[in-house]
């Protein structure tokens, strides 16, 4: 069955991270306004297990291209954004990422959409082919759309790091994925978009990775 009209039956948990123009270390998880009050980013999902009504979403894969200006935690932002869903997905697939990506279902994603009390503007969803990596230990992680997306990361470290344990956070004050998640903080190596109207690079900026466990109930 393809059964999706219990809209609040869904759960879905993974890997997530960003990789964003804000300089070491992004200001929103600090609960912060980003650099310079403004921020274009790459956010990457990767659902390991998921389900909405009884579709299952297992290890598939959303990228979202956008901006926003003003505080996220002050609920003074305004953003627009379009995702990337994984061509892998069945139609029945994607319109169930669709929903839980709108915000319409509930669950954190509607939550941090009331962040956005300036307005939010949505460019639209695509399909295409992801290649993709997340170290075990997360000390590398990044994407692969050819054509549109490229956004690599590497886990900070220095000279007083301990070997092998990247720099992590426990009770951000503005976790992006969910209260209580642990952040994993890195620097990004290469990002550059073509999608959406959006053309920007960088090789030095803002990277983090979090798990993510979200469900309509």
């Amino acid at each position: 069955m393809n059964d999706i009209s219990d809209t609040s039956n869904w759960r879905i948990t993974g890997d997530w991270f960003d990789n964003c123009s804000c300089a070491v270390a992004c200001p929103c998880t600090f609960g912060q306004a980003p650099d310079n009050n403004y921020c274009e980013h790459v956010l990457f999902w990767h659902i390991r297990e998921g389900h909405f009504g009884d579709v299952e979403l297992n290890d598939l894969c959303i990228v979202q291209v956008g901006s926003f200006d003003g505080n996220l935690w002050d609920y003074d932002a305004r953003g627009r954004a379009g995702i990337i869903i994984d061509d892998r997905a069945s139609d029945v697939q994607a319109g169930a990422i669709s929903e839980i990506f709108s915000g319409n279902v509930g669950g954190w994603w509607a939550e941090m959409g009331k962040c956005f009390t300036r307005g939010k503007e949505f460019l639209g969803a695509e399909r295409a082919t992801f290649s993709f990596e997340i170290a075990p230990d997360q000390s590398r992680w990044g994407v692969d759309i050819t054509g549109k997306v490229k956004a690599w990361a590497e886990a900070l470290s220095g000279p007083t790091s301990t070997p092998g344990e990247p720099p992590r956070m426990t009770s951000a004050p503005g976790a992006e994925m969910g209260p209580g998640q642990i952040v994993t903080w890195g620097k990004s190596t290469a990002c550059k978009v073509d999608a959406f109207g959006y053309n920007f690079s960088w090789t030095v900026s803002s990277a983090k990775h979090m798990p993510f466990d979200w469900s309509g109930q």
